[in-house]
């Protein structure tokens, strides 16, 4: 009877055992879903950050003809505004990129769009320069905290390592078509509403960014990106110590300079080689649409080959493309294939860059780093500008300059491909990546 009872005994706590554990696991596979869906809503709201945020800062230069008309001021006035947006843009992105990676991407990123907002109203609301230029220092800090380097260390943090590069691409992508639909609704408007019009659809644009920040924020409570290993005082000095990670950074700097080049200065070299205005618009509009082929070419090629070579042969590519282009004179059909080959090669740095520092340091201090380089990027941006404008005026033509942009992207590519990647003989004691992945 005794053994009978203990049997019983026995069997009744394997069963609460057996109870227990199968209640574990469905506990497991719940919190897997909810991941699954999690996983989802960060992506999309960082492709929606990524897609709202590029569209509206690459649509700006549409009200320059209304505004100054408008206003009753001069053309270097409104692109004052321009040029303090990219500079508090480029000077703000690393501090930013710290605040995040400390308090948290989903406070900088709702606070972004709150800060675009702002931005935004200022240029609803400008009588003069002085709110024109307050207003871009604002859009400015608004694109630190949730353009390419928040979103796309989003995205790093919400997938495994073998999925990354791929998913950066299509976020990427996807990010992508802001660029192309956004300045073709804001021309639509402009063509028949008055500026304050088209500036109230960017405010309206910019409201959907504050879910799409919140979502996109959920990146900080994925598994495993917690505090790393290594403080950031730790991992900055070890990234200005580590030689893949400065090249990478100066090739970043020839891929702004080269870039806005292009975008600051294409409709007037068309204007002087007589084609017509619409042509520049065509051509940053088929920009805008194979960005989204290159970023996924871009993602798909990075999981399979190293990133530091596919980086360099991307720069040699422009340069080979800004050859073939600029030796000729423009017609109608080469501005437009010219333009759908650089949309192949251009926001596809983004997933290669992303997916290398990630590579390199894991993604804990990801924003930070994103936030180094990219300062860089800006100073070539502006370098590309200013610099090509002082060419055109001491000699009255662009050849020279797009001449130097040549020889500098291909030196950066031949750089980029033989001193990027990791040396032969890594010291295991000086390895940066500390933070998790």
């Amino acid at each position: 009877m005794g053994v009978r009872a203990a049997a019983a005994v026995g069997q009744s706590a394997a069963d609460r055992n057996l109870g227990s554990r199968g209640n574990m696991t469905a506990a497991v596979t719940g919190r897997s879903g909810q991941g699954q869906i999690s996983v989802k809503l960060i992506l999309i709201g960082a492709a929606i950050l990524l897609s709202v945020g590029m569209g509206i800062r690459q649509s700006l230069g549409l009200f320059l003809t209304p505004m100054t008309r408008d206003l009753g001021i001069a053309a270097a006035d409104f692109t004052l505004a321009i040029a303090m947006q990219n500079i508090v843009w480029g000077l703000s992105q690393a501090p930013v990129g710290a605040l995040a990676d400390r308090y948290g991407l989903r406070v900088t990123l709702i606070a972004g769009a709150a800060i675009y907002v702002v931005g935004l109203a200022i240029m609803a609301l400008a009588g003069g320069t002085a709110a024109l230029l307050v207003s871009g220092a604002f859009i400015g800090i608004a694109l630190s905290c949730t353009a390419s380097s928040l979103a796309m260390t989003a995205t790093a943090r919400a997938v495994p390592e073998e999925r990354r590069s791929k998913t950066l691409g299509i976020v990427s992508a996807a990010g992508s078509l802001g660029t192309l639909l956004v300045p073709l609704a804001t021309q639509g408007l402009l063509a028949h509403e008055p500026w304050q019009i088209g500036v109230l659809f960017f405010l309206v644009l910019a409201l959907v960014m504050l879910p799409a920040g919140f979502w996109a924020g959920g990146a900080d409570y994925m598994p495993g990106r917690g505090a790393g290993r290594t403080s950031m005082r730790e991992m900055l000095g070890q990234a200005m110590r580590h030689r893949p990670f400065l090249v990478m950074s100066g090739a970043y700097f020839v891929c702004g300079l080269n870039l806005v080049f292009l975008t600051t200065h294409l409709p007037t070299y068309l204007a002087i080689c007589g084609q017509d205005p619409m042509l520049s618009a065509e051509a940053l509009a088929v920009i805008g649409g194979m960005n989204c082929v290159g970023s996924l070419a871009a993602g798909w090629l990075g999981a399979r080959y190293p990133k530091h070579i596919l980086l360099g042969l991307l720069y040699i590519l422009r340069a080979g493309v800004f050859t073939a282009y600029f030796m000729m004179p423009p017609t109608p059909a080469s501005t437009l294939v010219f333009a759908a080959a650089m949309g192949m090669l251009w926001l596809s740095v983004a997933p290669l860059v992303t997916g290398l520092v990630a590579e390199m340091f894991g993604t804990r201090y990801m924003a930070t780093l994103l936030g180094i380089s990219f300062v860089l990027h800006q100073v070539g941006s502006s370098l590309g500008a200013f610099g090509g404008g002082l060419i055109f005026d001491m000699t009255g033509s662009y050849d020279r300059a797009w001449q130097t942009g040549v020889l500098i992207g291909f030196a950066a590519g031949v750089v980029q491909i033989l001193a990027g990647g990791p040396g032969r003989h890594r010291d295991r004691a000086l390895e940066p990546r500390l933070a998790p992945t």
